[in-house]
């Protein structure tokens, strides 16, 4: 079976660490859009846009911190384009719970959210913070990806 939404070379970033972030959220699309094909119920398609929701927004926080940190120019544009996405996602909770179905068209949305945002966005990032001592490798596991296992 196909993935909904398959990790490529072209979507990284050139830091391992947001990389294998942004890896977590295409597997919670994948884990959401199995779901919904298998028709597992809106209880379980709640659950799993919560933790999607849940984990972007500590992605959102990482990426952020990184921005501070090293100065990043562009800092108020992206973390306003995070907020914003924050706030979709809000509503789109709201309306799970209140009833309202997942559908294969808000799956495309988020898709296509997901790819633009590291395409248009994360990507202008990569330059500045290699240039600032970002490695593009890690060391050791990080923490996020230990703590969210």
């Amino acid at each position: 079976m196909a993935l909904f939404f398959e990790w490529t070379d072209e979507l990284s970033v050139g830091i391992q660490e947001i990389d294998e972030q942004h890896k977590v959220l295409i597997e919670l699309l994948n884990e959401l859009h199995d779901a919904i094909r298998q028709r597992h119920g809106s209880e379980a398609s709640v659950q799993i846009l919560g933790r999607l929701a849940d984990y972007t927004r500590t992605h959102f926080t990482v990426e952020e911190s990184l921005m501070r940190i090293l100065g990043y120019p562009d800092y108020d544009a992206h973390k306003q384009h995070h907020e914003d996405l924050i706030n979709q996602m809000n509503e789109l909770q709201l309306r799970l719970s209140a009833g309202e179905a997942v559908t294969f068209e808000l799956m495309h949305f988020l898709r296509h959210w997901l790819t633009n945002h590291i395409m248009e966005g994360d990507k202008r990032y990569t330059e500045y913070f290699l240039s600032c001592g970002a490695q593009e490798k890690w060391h050791k596991k990080s923490w996020l990806e230990r703590f969210w296992a």
